[in-house]
């Protein structure tokens, strides 16, 4: 299956073609079967951004959530005002109240609108837990086994108890990714990696029996790593033969400075406006 990937929203651009960036990802999918999108971004230029790069979210046949935070998801009521009805794919916990806590503040970082709104907008809310065909060729991860010992986490985050009263340490269990099975073999799409980049690649070799992957995408959250992560996944990256890694978001820019070096001409910036073919 032929395919192409789009990056429409990340915090910076690469094309002087009057698009914009912003902290948050977007990514359109274009294959032999149909369009897709994975997130959102904050909403700032999902939509005009598309028009600029020629993509026509009208023709979208799903929508797909990486997890439940405001940078991935804020673009949903644009698209969805565009688009009308369409399937919205995702994990039961991506509504969870969230919150970003460092330094004695707290700033509220999950979904920014009401499930029972977007569903009156035209989603049609489609969650698992499972890996899920969204297409012909395109699925969702599902929920990925915490197993590396490195990958830890962002002690930072927290999320709304079930009873309502209080905080807890949130793992974001909600974190999925998207894998597109092209003619190049396996793309990986990544909205935030807060799995773990190594984690979420494991899981995905043992989901499909595949012994490689062709190419890595999207939010990587190494930005927010230790050292001995940060190898670890270069580590992994060699082990699985990944041909293209083009980094977005929230791998900050030390560690895809770190990346570029290492991995040379098979690493790339995933900015707005970045085009992978597969």
């Amino acid at each position: 299956m032929k395919a192409r990937l789009t990056i429409l929203c990340e915090n910076s651009i690469g094309v002087p073609l009057g698009v914009i960036g912003e902290h948050g990802f977007s990514c359109h999918v274009e294959t032999d079967s149909g369009e897709y999108l994975f997130d959102t971004g904050q909403g700032f230029g999902i939509l005009s951004n598309a028009l600029a790069l020629g993509k026509d979210l009208r023709k979208i046949a799903a929508v797909m959530i990486s997890h439940g935070h405001y940078d991935h998801t804020g673009g949903l009521p644009a698209v969805l005002k565009m688009r009308g009805d369409v399937p919205v794919h995702g994990h039961p916990g991506i509504f969870v109240e969230r919150f970003y806590s460092v330094g004695g503040k707290r700033r509220d970082i999950g979904i920014p609108y009401r499930r029972s709104w977007l569903e009156s907008l035209g989603a049609d809310f489609r969650l698992a837990t499972d890996m899920t065909e969204v297409g012909p060729g395109v699925y969702l991860t599902g929920e990925i086994p915490r197993k590396t010992s490195f990958e830890k986490g962002d002690p930072h985050m927290f999320a709304r108890t079930a009873d309502g009263r209080t905080l807890d340490p949130d793992p974001i269990p909600d974190d999925l990714s998207m894998i597109v099975d092209s003619d190049a073999g396996l793309i990986l799409v990544l909205g935030c990696a807060h799995a773990g980049m190594v984690n979420i690649i494991e899981h995905v070799m043992a989901e499909t029996g595949r012994d490689r992957i062709y190419a890595v995408i999207g939010g990587t959250h190494l930005a927010f790593a230790g050292d001995a992560q940060f190898e670890e996944t270069v580590r992994a990256i060699d082990r699985y033969r990944i041909d293209k890694v083009g980094v977005s978001h929230c791998t900050g820019l030390e560690r895809a400075s770190q990346l570029h070096a290492r991995l040379k001409e098979r690493f790339f910036f995933g900015c707005v406006g970045s085009v992978l073919d597969g």
